[in-house]
């Protein structure tokens, strides 16, 4: 079965829908063998430290990504000596590590292996109000007998270097089964079809099993240890192998008919990142140092952990099961990925569910996911921030690299060195550095806390700011400041002068530093004097900044369009609703050159700061632009329909907004960018969240005063999301013709409701006749 999406009238998305729609599950019901890998995406879980790929506990000869990722684990590529200077000669990479569900199956002598023997009955479910992955099906021998077999996977969220499965059959026949449970770092990265682990040692305490391994030039330690219960009195025994890179139980015995074979496993992981070396010994005593406890205790513990979680982030809508069910497995996996727990993590594009990118974070995180935590978990978004400042040496280190000054931050990393060895877009997109001030600013303004801005945030600040001030010059006839040879966000454009978005966004971060000193400075002198003195900060350095700042060049036409670069206008447009569907993506199936030698637009440039900025800019402003630009643009990016639902959503465009928001929740579950087999759309998912709440409800920081407009989608009877702002939980409630608001925690808050300032009191629900309706044709 397939759905579709329409951008504009314009049908350019195909979706497989292939899962059952619930409110609170993902249910795969029947095997679908050609949806594998993409399976294996979506009912990954996770708790930040760990992810797991959905893919097969026993093993599986068909298409498959055995993905086992542990957060901060990375290796090195070395990459050939550059031609030239400014490029970067090594990447880093997300490692794939141990797979801690090795499991292997022999019944009667014949191996479980799904795409080989005959199952009935399957059905795989992900439960997002415990987090449980769960299997079911029968197996059928060739001998003519039947077992009925249940996997099932946790990952702790109450300490989250554990994790737990479960494996049960029960036969219609007695029968011998051969199983075999363990931990093997023989994991093959997909990207480098290689294995990046060494074996350090191996151990044995009781029922208890360990084994430590080593990165190859990282020299980064991962232990993993597991301890077991069984239902059976049968004779096991541990198999140890110090060169396989495995370390398991093997156990043999007769399965009664209707009498289960239950096996539970705990594993404990701890890793050492810094050289210093693990043993085996230390990383079960680890484990052996916690009770051992039932498989259903640990997933009564996740059900009390995300009820609790549900009760702060949930969206309800009312009407709309597809997107019911999109919109709070978008949420489940953003609070899966990233909740703040180390401020060494930063969320990858992919999340910890695959190895394309690397696992690298990029300029979205800031613009895009920090406000799904600005608004959720405030102190996770404080450790986002916290990594880029962790990090400056690498940026500053990279400004010297590409011969500037300041800090300049990684188009893509997962340690702090830029990871993305494509000169054209690692050495020209400015948006990584700008996008981080933005994000100290947003911070600042949804939080209301100036400590973090006035501590580690203006060092980054100075750093950005010398760093743009050296990378942009003066036009010989213009005399107006500017970026040249740069690669704004539409990565259609390359190598462009005076780009719109990168000019805005180096404006906006000159006068926020220089704003933010001026205030450091009234607040408090000897501090300001301090900081300018370990910064080495002058005024005249400031001065030229501001100089820049007042002479960035914006084109603005006549009727208020403006230039997305230079020439823009000039360039030769392509009517993209005559671009075949068999064309897309288009990288794949275009030159590369081609694709930058016209005004089409991969995602928005102009429409994405007006997003970012809102207040700035008037209703004609977003209108004429959004109409010139709209038009252009082929959402080759997954975050881009949503950033065009909610301009068009604000300019009562209201079948534009609908046909891009047609898939924004269901981008990874049904598959309409027909990728998801290489790992979920972080940024699509946070988007997803920005499309209910910054687009239908209306919702916009980055004003002085937090502002909302709800409007209600035909479609939909109701809906209802929560934000915390600035200590207090706002509760928003749509339905036909009315919203309510509801305030706890803080006893009171002022808003703009539908522009107009309101004064919400703790514990009053206050009603407001809505002023928007979504009709849908």
């Amino acid at each position: 079965m397939h759905r579709r999406s329409r951008y504009g009238g314009i049908v350019v998305k195909k979706g497989t829908h292939y899962l059952k729609a619930e409110p609170w599950r993902i249910v795969e019901s029947g095997f679908h063998r050609e949806q594998d890998q993409v399976s294996e995406s979506i009912f990954s879980i996770a708790n930040e430290y760990l992810g797991i790929r959905g893919f097969f506990d026993e093993g599986y000869s068909g298409n498959s990504l055995l993905g086992a990722y542990v957060n901060g684990i990375y290796e090195y590529d070395q990459k050939p000596k550059p031609q030239y200077r400014g490029i970067t000669d090594h990447t880093n990479f997300m490692l794939n590590c141990d797979n801690w569900l090795f499991t292997r199956i022999w019944a009667d002598g014949e191996l479980l292996d799904l795409a080989r023997v005959q199952v009935s009955a399957f059905n795989r479910t992900l439960d997002m109000r415990t987090g449980e992955m769960s299997r079911q099906f029968t197996w059928t021998l060739n001998n003519g007998k039947n077992i009925a077999v249940t996997f099932s996977r946790l990952l702790s969220n109450s300490d989250e270097r554990f994790a737990y499965q479960h494996v049960s059959l029960q036969a219609d026949s007695d029968c011998r089964i051969d199983f075999s449970s363990g931990i093997d770092f023989n994991t093959v990265h997909g990207n480098y079809q290689q294995s990046f682990w060494t074996q350090q040692d191996v151990t044995q305490r009781g029922n208890a099993l360990g084994i430590v391994g080593k990165t190859t030039s990282t020299e980064q330690y991962l232990g993993a240890a597991f301890r077991y219960t069984l239902n059976t009195k049968d004779e096991t025994f541990a198999e140890l192998d110090n060169d396989s890179k495995y370390i398991g139980v093997r156990i043999a015995l007769n399965l009664k008919k209707q009498h289960p074979f239950v096996f539970d496993k705990e594993v404990l992981h701890d890793k050492s990142v810094d050289g210093k070396a693990l043993s085996a010994f230390q990383v079960v005593s680890d484990l052996v140092r916690k009770p051992q406890r039932s498989f259903d205790f640990h997933r009564e513990n996740q059900r009390t952990f995300w009820t609790d979680q549900w009760q702060h982030y949930d969206i309800e809508i009312d009407g709309d099961i597809d997107n019911q069910q999109g919109i709070r497995f978008c949420i489940f996996q953003l609070l899966q990925t990233y909740r703040g727990l180390s401020e060494h993590d930063n969320i990858g594009a992919k999340g910890l569910t695959g190895e394309v990118y690397n696992g690298h974070c990029y300029w979205e995180t800031e613009t895009v996911v920090l406000p799904f935590y600005l608004f959720t978990d405030i102190k996770a978004a404080k450790q986002l921030l916290d990594y880029r400042y962790r990090t400056l040496p690498q940026a500053k280190a990279r400004a010297k690299m590409i011969d500037c000054v300041g800090a300049s931050y990684p188009l893509a990393t997962l340690n702090g060195e830029e990871g993305n060895d494509y000169w054209q877009h690692a050495n020209t997109q400015l948006q990584p550095s700008t996008a981080v001030a933005f994000a100290l600013w947003h911070y600042t303004r949804v939080s209301g806390e100036h400590e973090f801005l006035e501590t580690k945030g203006i060092e980054m600040l100075v750093e950005i700011s010398r760093f743009l001030r050296s990378r942009g010059d003066y036009g010989q006839v213009s005399h107006q400041f500017g970026f040249y040879g740069v690669m704004g966000p539409d990565e259609f454009q390359l190598m462009v002068n005076h780009d719109a978005y990168t000019n805005l966004m180096g404006k906006f971060t000159f006068e926020f530093t220089i704003e933010t000193l001026k205030s450091l400075q009234n607040q408090d002198g000897d501090h300001y004097q301090a900081l300018c003195k370990r910064l080495g900060v002058t005024i005249a350095e400031i001065n030229e900044w501001q100089h820049a700042a007042d002479h960035m060049l914006i084109s603005v036409r006549e009727d208020g369009v403006i230039e997305q670069q230079q020439g823009f206008f000039d360039l030769p447009h392509v009517d993209i609703s005559k671009i075949s569907q068999d064309q897309y993506p288009l990288y794949d199936h275009w030159s590369y050159d081609r694709l930058f030698r016209n005004d089409m637009i991969k995602q928005p440039d102009v429409l994405m700061y007006q997003f970012m900025f809102d207040s700035q800019f008037s209703r004609k402003e977003k209108q004429v632009n959004y109409d010139y630009y709209n038009a252009r643009t082929v959402h080759e990016s997954s975050l881009s329909p949503s950033i065009h639902s909610i301009l068009a959503e604000e300019l009562d465009k209201e079948e534009d907004a609908l046909d891009f928001f047609g898939f924004a929740t269901r981008l990874d579950l049904d598959n309409y960018n027909n990728n998801a087999d290489a790992g979920l759309h972080m940024t699509s998912i946070s988007a997803a969240w920005l499309n209910i709440v910054y687009g239908f409800g209306g919702l916009r920081s980055d004003d002085n005063v937090l502002a909302i407009a709800p409007k209600l989608p035909q479609l939909w009877q109701g809906y209802r999301f929560k934000v915390n702002y600035r200590g207090g939980l706002l509760d928003v409630h749509v339905s036909a013709g009315r919203v309510e608001l509801t305030l706890t925690g803080i006893t009171q808050l002022t808003l703009n409701v539908y522009g107009q300032r309101v004064t919400l009191k703790s514990g009053v629900t206050q009603g407001f006749v809505m002023k928007g309706v979504i009709s849908h044709e």
